[in-house]
């Protein structure tokens, strides 16, 4: 009876703490427990509802599990919904599935089910038949932990279908000896060439004038590279809610109240009483909870705790001397010293040698306590001939996680340690290296820094604004949008009563944080709002006080991008188009690059060993053209003029430096298109897929 308690009490923990493990490994993510699903879904894939009571639940995993915040988390979770509904769609076309031999390799080769102890054999192996067991217990006196596990369990098997999908395309991509050979070619063929080149810009532009008409023919027929959001611009002012300089002046004269004895009559005991300051207390920590905005801090810190520049003059008073007042951000600070600890504060990097029995020591550790000391021993004379390389030595043998890096444990205080890993530490120098023993085994220390600590004492209040001063602030505000709903213009307004107004363009309808006014998911829902018209307005609060006055200013569709927008990549392009033509026209007849540099006043120029590998060419730039020309020709054949980037070239093949031998084998070559194939594969078929599928992202709806 005494396990069937213990099993109630700890198996939905178990379950859910393995669940949460496996939250970034299984794509799919965790359910809510039901199969509701909401009539007014957070999205659609291919036709196919997304529940919008499940994105809920993704969404607060997110927060909770990995401390995102609201957009981190809301995004975070969409792209995983998106991922998981597209493999599952692809995965039930193809009829690919798994069963309970897939479910039980999938889990056996977990690290969050294989090394969890309940489920290891006596000879520290994980036995299916022990989670078997624990799953049917559930069944039986846990329903509501068995119905979490049979949520993980359908994802689980989505996950093992999603690995089959992707192995299968993983093994149709491969690369044939035609390849193998192109890419050996690449590196090892080389030509030398000369060439002319006349570039666009020796055309001035005023010869080569550009049309609207055409500027929207070539957005036209280059569409992919116009392509744009839906989003928003808007003009705005902010009007900050800070301490006024009459605020500032008021809180100092406060502090320093606080830091002079007053003399009160009590009319109780009808006599004088002496009020303690901060510099004369007895009791700081009583003292501070009533007059301080931050309350008694009573650890030690080390100086790159404080502000950089007032922590070496903390350092440097003496015991019970202040120091201050000072500004450390949004307070006024002063700081009295109660103690200090000489080498208060230790770094050191160790190599932990476990063994069978030891407090945390795992199943794959099987030495004996005798065979771990003498093992310990002797990388502990190798670490002594050898300091510098102490971090090699960690990763290299040591069984404590600090091993990834390289033994290092970061600064302690003294008794966070274990004892005579702490005596160890604290009482010997910087630079020693030694071997001690605790209950996890056995540990090569080096010692690699001390520091001194200090207890320190702060008064400390914060700087905001005054009721007035927000009174005030308010009332600059109502004055403001008064003007403008007379105006209708919100920089006539600002530049009539000298206030900086600001643009913010390209807002996107899931923005939550603009540049400088953060927390402003409501501006943005407002700014999409099918009832929000180019030029209207509206006044929002600023998380950290204060408000602000957005005014619509443009709106763009998703599509297509205006000329207007376009027209800084458009018009060079067109111009060179144009450039290119002229510069054909005047030298058609030429055949040779003598004559064409002579015609245009320019030079013959040289370049020698060129591959295919590099789109670079010198003195030239990038021009991949150029080098697939080059790679085209006889030797000694000239070419036509043809276009390139940044002008027109004629070249000449001056040589071909054919490799001299061919490899032993191609095997390699291939191998290395292959792996660029499958390289990313993940990434790449989810990104192809959410091309080619019809998705509808409600999110904004809700968030």
């Amino acid at each position: 009876m005494a396990v069937l308690g213990s099993l109630r009490r700890n198996s939905f923990v178990l379950i859910a703490v393995i669940g949460m493990a496996l939250f970034a490994f299984v794509i799919a993510g965790v359910f809510d427990g039901n199969s509701f699903q909401s009539q007014d879904p957070i999205g659609k894939i291919n036709g196919e509802k997304l529940s919008l009571n499940d994105f809920r639940n993704k969404v607060d995993v997110f927060k909770k599990s990995y401390n995102f915040g609201d957009l981190q988390s809301i995004n975070s979770a969409w792209d995983q919904t998106v991922r998981t509904e597209l493999f599952i769609q692809q995965t039930e076309e193809l009829g690919i599935n798994s069963g309970k031999d897939h479910l039980e390799f999938f889990i056996s080769n977990n690290p969050n089910f294989a090394e969890n102890p309940r489920f290891l054999n006596d000879a520290g192996l994980f036995d299916i038949e022990l989670f078997t067991d624990f799953i049917s217990e559930l069944k039986d006196f846990d329903p509501q932990g068995y119905n979490q596990w049979s949520l993980q369990e359908s994802e689980f098997k989505n996950q093992i279908n999603t690995d089959t999908y992707l192995n299968l395309i993983f093994s149709g991509l491969n690369s044939n000896i035609f390849e193998a050979k192109n890419e050996f070619l690449k590196s090892n063929e080389l030509v030398d060439i000369s060439f002319v080149k006349i570039p666009f810009q020796s055309i001035d532009d005023s010869l080569v004038p550009v049309s609207n008409s055409e500027v929207s023919r070539y957005i036209k027929n280059n569409p992919s590279d116009f392509e744009q959001e839906e989003s928003r611009d808007i003009h705005y002012v902010l009007f900050d809610e800070k301490p006024s300089k009459r605020d500032e002046r008021e809180l100092r004269s406060r502090l320093s109240e606080l830091l002079i004895e007053k003399e009160e009559f009590n009319q109780v005991s009808k006599l004088n009483e002496v009020i303690p300051s901060f510099l004369t207390t007895n009791d700081i920590d009583l003292y501070l909870e009533e007059n301080s905005d931050i309350p008694f801090d009573t650890i030690y810190r080390p100086k790159g705790f404080f502000p950089s520049n007032h922590g070496e003059l903390i350092f440097n008073l003496n015991k019970n001397k202040t120091y201050g007042p000072y500004v450390d951000g949004e307070y006024f600070k002063v700081t009295k010293l109660l103690d200090k600890k000489n080498n208060g504060n230790a770094r050191a990097s160790h190599i932990l040698i476990s063994y069978s029995g030891a407090e945390g020591s795992t199943p794959q550790v099987n030495r004996t306590k005798d065979e771990a000391r003498k093992e310990a021993n002797r990388i502990l004379g190798l670490v002594r001939s050898n300091s510098n390389n102490f971090s090699t030595f960690a990763l290299e043998n040591s069984d404590g996680p600090s091993k990834t890096n390289g033994g290092d444990l970061g600064f302690f205080q003294e008794g966070m340690m274990t004892k005579s890993f702490n005596d160890f530490v604290f009482k010997n120098r910087v630079g020693r290296i030694g071997l001690v023993e605790t209950e996890f085994g056995f540990h090569i220390i080096k010692i690699t820094a001390k520091e001194d600590l200090v207890k320190v004492a702060t008064l400390a209040l914060r700087n905001i604004p005054s009721e007035k001063t927000s009174d005030s602030i308010f009332n600059i505000t109502s004055k403001f949008e008064i003007e403008l709903s007379s105006s209708g213009n919100i920089t006539d307004v600002a530049e009539k009563n000298n206030i900086e107004f600001k643009t913010q363009n390209n807002i996107n309808r899931l923005d939550h944080d603009l540049p400088g006014l953060p927390n402003q998911r409501r501006l943005v829902q407002w700014l999409f709002n099918d009832d929000t018209s180019i030029n209207d307005y509206r006044r929002f609060d600023v998380s950290n006080g204060g408000y602000v006055i957005a005014q619509l200013i443009d709106k763009k569709d998703e599509g297509l991008q205006s000329n207007e927008l376009a027209l800084l990549n458009v018009l060079p392009i067109l111009k060179n188009e144009k450039k290119a033509e002229i510069i054909l026209n005047n030298n058609k007849n030429i055949s040779s690059l003598e004559e064409l540099a002579k015609s245009n006043n320019t030079e013959i120029i040289n370049v020698d060993a060129i591959n295919k590998n590099t789109p670079v060419v010198s003195q030239a730039g990038y021009e991949p053209g150029l080098i697939g020309k080059s790679f085209s020709l006889e030797l000694n054949q000239v070419s036509d003029l043809f276009i390139g980037e940044t002008g027109v070239y004629m070249i000449r093949l001056d040589k071909k430096n054919n490799s001299s031998s061919e490899p032993n084998s191609y095997i390699p070559f291939q191998n290395q298109i292959t792996s660029k194939y499958r390289s990313n594969l993940d990434f790449a078929v989810l990104e192809s897929l959410k091309e080619s599928a019809d998705i509808d992202d409600n999110r904004s709806a809700y968030y």
